[in-house]
């Protein structure tokens, strides 16, 4: 299978995204890839503006995600939207100022066959004095998503969900090959941790990740830390990118996910364990 992850510099303004995500698609497509992952917050990246209203759209009426549905089967590839703001009949009465950060899995036929909520939210007070707290604007989900691919099943995560390794553990015992992170990691976090988190996941759950990213400068002054990443499953980088937006690929070896766990069968080892 190949693969393209994406590195996006998203702004606020859902049409320039839209017509970016479009050019990428096209010429990832045109050079083989059969999956095209995009990164966290891809059609709008960055609060409104001082006195502008947010605008809140379902998944059937984003126009973002109704381009992609189009895309996908204009360009007959799987096509990983790495996460968009959501509400839906419910939350719009529960959490009228509240979305959900949704990734979708949409296929060649131009459908959406999975789509999962991002659980873990980034709420934190980071040392140089950058604060975010998601759980302000966003409704954490609360399951776990596999999705089937041909002769794979993916395993659906958004950004913070890899620090939480249960999830990757639950994912892989369920049958999961390929595990999808898609980011908008800030930059000290990334300087830090982004390779290595990356990496432990492969590596302990013998799985390829796919690790699309935001990058650069956004509306509004946050800066993402980039670098797009694929890993296989012995914790080997295959692909990645450095901070400028384009298109990471690489062709994936399904079996290696087997010969791998064959090597090291950690995932038929867990105990149960008590104080």
């Amino acid at each position: 299978m190949k693969i393209a992850c994406l590195q996006m510099n998203s702004s606020r303004d859902i049409a320039a995204n839209i017509a970016t995500l479009h050019a990428i698609v096209k010429e990832a497509v045109s050079a083989g890839a059969q999956l095209v992952a995009t990164p966290e917050n891809t059609f709008v990246m960055g609060e409104p503006a001082s006195g502008e209203p947010r605008v809140f759209y379902t998944q059937e009426n984003h126009p973002g995600v109704l381009a992609a549905l189009q895309m996908a089967k204009e360009y007959q590839c799987w096509l990983l939207i790495g996460s968009v703001a959501v509400q839906t009949a419910q939350s719009q009465v529960q959490y009228p100022e509240k979305n959900y950060n949704r990734s979708l899995l949409i296929s060649p036929q131009g459908a959406v066959v999975a789509s999962y909520d991002k659980i873990h939210l980034f709420d934190v007070a980071l040392p140089n004095g950058e604060i975010y707290t998601e759980s302000s604007r966003i409704i954490a989900g609360n399951k776990a998503v596999i999705a089937d691919m041909p002769s794979v099943k993916l395993g659906m995560s958004v950004c913070y969900d890899v620090r939480f390794p249960h999830l990757y553990r639950m994912l892989a015992k369920a049958g999961a090959g390929i595990l999808s992170i898609p980011a908008a990691f800030t930059v000290p976090t990334g300087e830090a941790h982004w390779h290595v988190l990356l990496r432990a996941r492969a590596i302990e759950n013998g799985c390829f990740v796919i690790a699309p990213a935001q990058t650069g400068t956004h509306s509004g002054g946050r800066k993402t830390y980039g670098h797009a990443l694929i890993v296989d499953p012995w914790g080997k980088i295959i692909a990645e990118a450095c901070e400028d937006t384009g298109i990471i690929m690489a062709d994936i070896d399904l079996n290696l996910i087997d010969q791998v766990r064959g090597r090291l069968p950690s995932l038929g080892h867990d105990r149960d364990y008590s104080f």
